[in-house]
């Protein structure tokens, strides 16, 4: 894989791309294909090939013009993150930044055609923070925990193999692999200082519904699942995301996952 850095934060990432600004050559002579399947993989590093559109079987005016709406469309965020957090959560209870975090740089892209770089905008080689797609890589590490039989039942209470306190309450003894997976806990409880109310988007103050009949967007219990499956793979999260998926893939050392 092209050199890509992400910084992941319980709940958070950062990620990054690469910049160039090479005039696209024609599509290369069959030798740069899979002998045996006739199709182009790029090679780990930075020599990816590039290529006009049309040579992809891509409308190069069509193309054109989604590069420019999405240089024209880029988020009204601040650069400096600080600022920019402080803002996001200026009604939250609590609003301190846990863990850390970097300034933003502008927006970047890049398009892959049958392997082929078919257009690139701005610094795509920076190391960025993203968010909820976090909730992406833990759901990766869960399904990881299933496959090697370390999760046996996703609808077996999560407390029958955690056993830190975080499932010890009657309102949390229920809850599950799945609802945790599908954000339908309802768990109750604090990490890190944080309170399950600090992220209750439908009411800070709201009473608690029974474990699996209510949905709620709520970072504390991503964090709490998180957790969770530490205590399964008994070994950092990010090293079982490197070791199992980074790493036979190909994937850069750039990337970075702050629990």
């Amino acid at each position: 894989m092209r050199q890509l850095g992400l910084l992941l934060q319980g709940g958070v990432i950062l990620a990054a791309a690469c910049g160039r600004t090479a005039q696209a050559p024609s599509l290369p002579a069959p030798q740069a294909a899979d002998s045996a399947t006739g199709l182009y993989y790029p090679a780990p590093g930075d020599g990816w090939l590039l290529a006009r559109a049309a040579d992809a079987g891509l409308d190069s005016a069509g193309l054109a013009s989604a590069v420019s709406y999405a240089q024209a469309s880029e988020i009204d965020w601040s650069l400096d993150m600080k600022t920019q957090l402080a803002k996001n959560t200026a009604r939250e209870p609590y609003p301190d930044i846990v863990g850390p975090y970097r300034d933003r740089g502008r927006q970047n892209g890049i398009i892959i055609r049958h392997g082929y770089i078919v257009a690139e905008w701005g610094d795509t080689r920076r190391v960025d923070m993203t968010f909820s797609v976090a909730k992406s890589y833990l759901s990766t590490v869960a399904g990881l925990a299933f496959d090697r039989g370390l999760l046996k039942d996703l609808d077996e209470p999560v407390g029958k193999m955690v056993k830190d306190g975080g499932y010890g309450s009657a309102h949390n003894a229920p809850i599950t692999w799945r609802m945790h997976l599908t954000q339908t806990s309802e768990w109750e409880g604090e990490l890190w200082g944080k309170p399950d109310r600090a992220d209750r988007r439908a009411g800070y103050d709201r009473a608690l519904k029974a474990p699996g009949s209510f949905w709620e967007y709520n970072d504390v219990r991503v964090n709490r699942l998180a957790l969770s499956l530490l205590r399964v793979w008994n070994r950092p999260l990010p090293e079982v995301l490197k070791r199992e998926v980074m790493d036979p893939i190909g994937a850069s050392s750039s990337w970075e996952w702050h629990g």
